[in-house]
């Protein structure tokens, strides 16, 4: 307007030239403003517009939105409904109807490939007996006519006979075809004779760190712990393309329950590879932080290459295991088991093979995590990590499950900053007979996540799928409520190492990214991250308990793209 004055405007001669420069600045003015304008308008396009929903962003404030803008996989803005749609145009727009999103489902421990592999092989979760273990083998031989015949899932605690079984039933069934089964913990197994007789397994094998059960002097088919690999090396690795179709299927599985990252603890090098290439093809959208499985070729492979890193894949660091497990009487403990008093289970391998990864370990500046199980493992292993870690330190070292810890040696994650990695479902699996393994006073040590949050100040939490279900709301519900699926027992178990909603969630999502050095990246749903999220139907921070496990995935999200 001021331009349009001036030109009409009698002005004397000698301001003519003050006419000339305003009338050059407002064209420059005018020009500039457009420029801003277009370009604005450029930055204000946006792939996905996220409205009108209950956003937990679980921030540093846990603080809470309605809508959240996303570009080029990352969150660009999370604000005000109104405010976001004024501001930007989307090429999608998501109308939340006020549903709930939070930030991805992050596992902290599974066997990613493990469990899409026991997908392909008979299920033996929830049998009542070991009859109908075999049963179902006999079922799944209907449809799978050669080779191996593999199983995953018996669990003889759940029975009414608690002993391990003996494999005279299988002998009987399956004379001529080799048979494999797996325990539900992974740390033990039963196997027909055909399988023993060709992996050369006898009466007379001794392996350390493991065991092959005699009944009357004679196998049962029974293997704990590190005896399972003397069989394990005489079945067919899978090849490529089935362990290609285990990991996609897998994948599957996990974005319907809405994870969005899984940590894989125990990862072969092989796999690490498969992975890597099945991400670049875009065929495996998951996000995977691998923890290689330690043996010295795999140390060397990671050494000589060097940490990965990816879009998707991240590799850092390696799996150990201390001992075995609880069930199985593998865990290794300082005191006699109460209900076989002349055993303490075992170390997988001897304290110096330990201290010896973790020096190593060290000086390569990478990540070391470690199944402890017992009180005695969970001793052995933290003393060597406060060794290498020497106090204060951000190297992230983790105990994975931590579940039966002395009293006296939970100031070790407090003053080396060791991660406590949990599983809130193994206590829920294992309350019916933990009891009867460790007694009265050792349980009140066992699965103390609260007392392990408290050491550390925050702490990882996971499911260790296949052994325990993927759902990520079980493990929820078991860290708030500490109580299985049904509802038991009534008030809880060991109520004093309850988490609070908030801890859980935390522990599900940035938590378990910080476990991996990811916390900057994603975990939570902030401006700059990874634009990984999931729409629920229920709110899962304010919902009834008993409305917690009937809650809905209704879509998950990676970078900005639906996956589910």
């Amino acid at each position: 307007m001021l331009f349009y004055v001036l030109n009409y405007l009698n002005l004397p001669n000698h301001i003519l030239n003050y006419k000339i420069l305003i009338m050059k600045f407002l064209k420059y003015t005018f020009l500039l403003a457009l420029y801003l304008a277009l370009h604005s308008c450029k930055n204000s396009q946006v792939d996905l517009l996220v409205t009108n929903a209950k956003i937990y962003t679980v921030n540093q404030d846990f603080s809470v939105a309605e809508a959240m803008a996303i570009k080029d996989g990352k969150i660009l803005e999370i604000g005000n409904s109104q405010a976001l749609q004024k501001k930007y145009k989307a090429k999608e727009t998501l109308h939340a109807e006020g549903k709930y999103i939070y930030p991805g489902f992050i596992d902290a421990h599974t066997h990613f490939l493990r469990y899409g592999l026991t997908l392909q092989q008979a299920d033996l979760v929830g049998t009542q007996s070991w009859e109908e273990v075999v049963q179902r083998v006999e079922d799944f031989a209907q449809n799978h006519t050669e080779g191996w015949l593999v199983g995953m899932g018996w669990n003889q605690n759940a029975w009414e006979n608690k002993d391990f079984p003996d494999n005279q039933l299988l002998n009987e069934k399956f004379p001529d075809r080799p048979v494999m089964l797996g325990r539900i913990d992974g740390h033990a197994l039963i196997a027909n004779q055909k399988a023993l007789d060709m992996a050369g397994i006898t009466s007379d094998t001794k392996i350390e760190g493991g065991s092959v059960v005699l009944k009357n002097g004679k196998t049962t088919g029974v293997l704990i712990d590190n005896a399972m690999k003397i069989l394990r090396s005489a079945v067919p690795e899978p090849d490529a393309e089935l362990a290609s179709k285990a990991l996609l299927e897998a994948q599957k599985k996990c974005f319907a329950v809405g994870l969005t990252s899984v940590h894989d603890a125990g990862s072969e090098p092989r796999d690490v590879e498969l992975m890597d290439s099945l991400q670049k093809s875009g065929k495996l959208k998951m996000n995977i932080y691998a923890l290689i499985r330690e043996s010295s070729e795999s140390v060397r492979w990671l050494f000589e290459r060097g940490k990965i890193k990816t879009e998707r894949l991240e590799v850092r660091g390696f799996k150990a295991l201390s001992d075995g497990a609880l069930g199985s009487r593998g865990a290794c403990l300082l005191m006699p088991y109460s209900d076989q008093p002349d055993w303490n289970g075992f170390l997988l391998n001897s304290p110096e093979h330990f201290d010896s990864l973790a020096k190593a370990v060290r000086q390569h500046d990478m990540q070391l995590a470690t199944h402890a199980i017992g009180d005695s493992a969970n001793r052995t292993i933290l003393k060597i990590y406060a060794k290498y870690l020497k106090g204060e330190n951000d190297l992230r070292w983790r105990i994975e499950h931590a579940q039966i810890v002395n009293e006296n040696d939970f100031h070790y994650f407090k003053e080396n900053q060791i991660v406590p990695s949990v599983q809130p479902t193994h206590a829920t699996s294992d309350m019916y007979w933990a009891i009867d393994r460790v007694g009265k006073e050792r349980l009140k040590n066992a699965y103390a996540n609260k007392k392990l949050l408290n050491e550390n100040s925050w702490i990882s939490l996971g499911t260790d799928f296949p052994i325990e279900d993927i759902s990520p709301l079980k493990t929820f519900y078991a860290a708030v409520f500490r109580q299985d699926a049904s509802g038991f027992p009534q008030g809880g178990f060991q109520m004093e190492n309850a988490l609070s909603r908030e801890e859980a969630l935390r522990g599900m999502t940035i938590w378990a990214a910080k476990s991996a050095f990811q916390e900057k990246e994603k975990g939570s749903l902030e401006a700059g991250k990874s634009a990984d999220f999931i729409l629920l139907d229920k709110d899962i921070m304010e919902a009834p308990e008993k409305e917690i496990l009937t809650t809905k995935v209704l879509k998950t999200y990676i970078n900005g793209e639906r996956v589910y």
